[in-house]
């Protein structure tokens, strides 16, 4: 819960991520598999996401979302969901490739390329 308003802090992935997440899990045969979300101090606005695949998850630091309907799963630490809580996670196609995305109601201001960000 959210040590603030007690509330269940929370995530939302579009059906895009969530489709390209089951992609991912089928391509490699492997339902375990999650989208890992890390924020760590850095980039030049503050924090940095760090977006990688893992089917490790540590009950002790680690909080797993799974969408029921379609098992996609994504993994963070508890305290990169402290700065993630209420963002969407979204899977973007461009003509310069194709990228999971955050979109973080807790952000101030990012980096052109949206990596980077810094908190309101």
């Amino acid at each position: 819960p959210d040590p603030t308003t007690g509330a269940p802090m929370s995530i939302v992935l579009t059906p895009r991520a969530v489709s390209r997440l089951v992609q991912i899990q089928q391509s490699d045969s492997n339902p375990s598999l999650a989208l890992r979300l890390t924020v760590e101090s850095g980039g030049c606005h503050g924090f940095q996401y760090t977006i990688g695949l893992s089917s490790q998850v540590d009950p002790e630091e680690d909080v797993l979302f799974t969408d029921e309907d379609t098992g996609a799963k994504v993994v963070m630490d508890e305290p990169s969901l402290e700065l993630l809580k209420g963002s969407t996670v979204d899977y973007t196609q461009e003509l310069i490739g194709s990228q999971f995305k955050v979109v973080n109601p807790m952000a101030s201001s990012s980096c052109g390329c949206g990596t980077s960000f810094d908190i309101k």
